[in-house]
């Protein structure tokens, strides 16, 4: 719904590409301000892309610490923080990941998250000009891997399943603290971005796809764009009753099994 979110100040983490990306351009196109917080420059860099960009290492606390400072004094308030960035970290399983690795992946997809989380509460505590009361959305991208178990990616696993639980507490503390502050998560499938790169370069992108594609009982990979809706959605106010909530868009794959599963040969 377009101005919806006139007025308000979002940061997307990762947001030079993927869900990331497509978050970014759907808020921006709900009226908010967007930052585009990445490791990496994107089109936003070069001012090709939605909000404006800013070089930003989650795994750091003074990153995180520079960021909030740089918002507050420039767009003077932060109403949504949308926690994307990830790594997947390779296919280690429990016997094969180095402790480098394990560090590496929860590094950016917990670690991460977590300073997310926190110093989003600390922006969204800010109240000024045209923001009278607390209040805020803070959006955290997992994966369906933080649902359910499987024989790897061990480390990127573990970190998803983190992200899941750490939403759920903050979205109970500041309800007990009586801040109107909202914290989901989101629970992705397979979506068509760069995290599938590895295997697009051995298979080629149009067969790789096709073959995730299958592993999905709707039969197709999901889109970043169809992950930003949902993010959309939660950072919106049509969300305002949601929080510590679950949001699965995986096409059906933690749903259960499908009759011609059960029949089919071994």
């Amino acid at each position: 719904m377009s101005g919806e979110l006139s007025g308000r100040v979002a940061i997307v983490t990762g947001g030079a590409s993927g869900i990331g990306a497509a978050s970014a351009t759907l808020l921006a196109a709900a009226g908010a301000t967007v930052i585009v917080a990445d490791i990496q420059e994107g089109p936003n860099a070069k001012g090709d892309g939605p909000g404006r960009f800013v070089a930003h290492d989650v795994v750091s606390e003074d990153s995180w610490k520079a960021l909030l400072a740089d918002v507050l004094k420039r767009e003077g308030r932060l109403d949504i923080m949308v926690n994307n960035a990830g790594i997947s970290g390779g296919s280690g399983n429990p016997e094969t990941t180095t402790v480098e690795n394990w560090q590496k992946v929860q590094a950016v997809d917990s670690d991460g998250v977590f300073l997310g989380s926190k110093y989003a509460i600390e922006g969204m505590k800010k109240t000024g000009p045209g923001k009278s009361a607390i209040k805020g959305s803070i959006v955290n991208i997992s994966s369906i891997a933080g649902l359910i178990g499987s024989a790897g990616p061990t480390a990127y696993t573990a970190a998803k399943g983190a992200v899941r639980l750490l939403s759920k507490s903050v979205a109970l503390y500041c309800a007990e603290q009586r801040y109107d502050i909202r914290c989901n998560s989101v629970h992705p499938g397979g979506v068509d971005t760069a995290i599938f790169n590895p295997l697009w370069q051995m298979v080629g992108h149009a067969q790789g796809k096709a073959f995730i594609g299958t592993r999905h009982p709707i039969g197709r990979m999901s889109e970043a764009s169809e992950l930003g809706e949902a993010v959309l959605f939660l950072a919106s106010d049509r969300s305002s009753f949601v929080t510590g909530a679950e949001i699965v868009a995986d096409g059906a794959i933690t749903a259960g099994l499908m009759r011609r599963s059960l029949l089919a040969p071994p």
